[in-house]
C-alpha cells in the first residue's frame, strides 16, 4: 500500500487548513515517525506540523507537490523537536508491555534479547542524520520504492539512492559501535 496520500488539491477547489489535514495526516504521521518522534510526542508534533501549514499556506505556490512542501515542513519541524528534546526532564522507567498484542516469547532470554535489539536499533536510528535516516526508514523498514521516495522528498531518485548508501554505511557503523559484532553483515 502506498503512504503517498493525494499530493494535488482538486481542480479549481482552494487549499484548506481542514481539507489538507484529512488528506494528508497519515502522511504527516508516518513521516513524523520515521524522523523519530517518539509516539509520546507524535500527537504534539503532527499538530505543530498542521500549525505550521496553516500558517505558510499562502506561501505554498504549488511550484512542487503538496506532499513534498509538508514533508520539508516535517523535516523542519521534526528537527526542532530534537534539538528541544535534551531539555525534557523526563525519567525513563521499566519498559511497558507491548500493546501489539503479540505473546510473550516462550523464552525469556528471547524476550530480552529481542528488546535489546529493538532498543539498540531505536539507539541507532535516533542518532543517525535525519535525511538518511528518512530514506533509511522508508526504504528498509516501510519498503516503499525508490520512485515513491523520491515524490515524497521532492528529489531525483538518483538522489534517494545515494542517501540511501550512504544511509546504510552510517547505519551499519553507528551499530558496530552500539554492538560489536552486529553491524557486519546486517545490511543488504
Amino acid at each position: 500500500m502506498s503512504l503517498l496520500a493525494p499530493s494535488q488539491p482538486t481542480a479549481g477547489r482552494p487549499l484548506d487548513v481542514r481539507a489538507i489535514h484529512d488528506a494528508h495526516a497519515d502522511f504527516v504521521w508516518c513521516s513524523l515517525q520515521r524522523l523519530g518522534i517518539r509516539p509520546a510526542d507524535l500527537e504534539d508534533v503532527m499538530q505543530e506540523v498542521f500549525v505550521v501549514v496553516h500558517r505558510r499556506l499562502a506561501s505554498f505556490d504549488g511550484s512542487s507537490l503538496l506532499t513534498t512542501w509538508i514533508y520539508g515542513i516535517c523535516l523542519r519541524v521534526a528537527a526542532g523537536h530534537r534539538r528541544r528534546a535534551w531539555i525534557r526532564r523526563e525519567l525513563p522507567t521499566a519498559e511497558l508491555p507491548d500493546e501489539d498484542g503479540t505473546p510473550p516469547s516462550e523464552r525469556p532470554d528471547e524476550l530480552v534479547a529481542a528488546r535489546q535489539a529493538r532498543a539498540a536499533l531505536d539507539r541507532v536510528l535516533e542518532r543517525m542524520d535525519l535525511e538518511k535516516r528518512a530514506v533509511f526508514v522508508m526504504s528498509e523498514i516501510d519498503e516503499l520504492p525508490a520512485g515513491e521516495i523520491a515524490a515524497v522528498l521532492g528529489v531525483p531518485v538518483g538522489t534517494v539512492w545515494s542517501r540511501l548508501s550512504a544511509a546504510r554505511k552510517q547505519f551499519q557503523v553507528m551499530l558496530g559501535r552500539e554492538r560489536p559484532g552486529l553491524g557486519r553483515g546486517a545490511g543488504r
